[in-house]
């Protein structure tokens, strides 16, 4: 069940999506924008650690 809550108000997006996940309620998850989400929040870290790793490069 997409949600236009994405779009207008992402952190009350996010905590619907968590109560959603904790009650076991998948059939109304924003499933299309969650994976979003999800595969963007797994770049974001690596481009972190990537970023940290030269810094460390750089002081050593």
């Amino acid at each position: 069940m997409p949600s236009n809550l994405y779009e207008t108000d992402f952190y009350a997006w996010t905590l619907e999506q968590s109560t959603l996940l904790r009650e076991g309620d998948l059939k109304h998850l924003d499933i299309t924008n969650l994976v979003e989400e999800i595969e963007s929040l797994g770049k974001q870290q690596r481009q972190e650690l990537r970023n940290r790793l030269g810094v460390l490069i750089g002081h050593l």
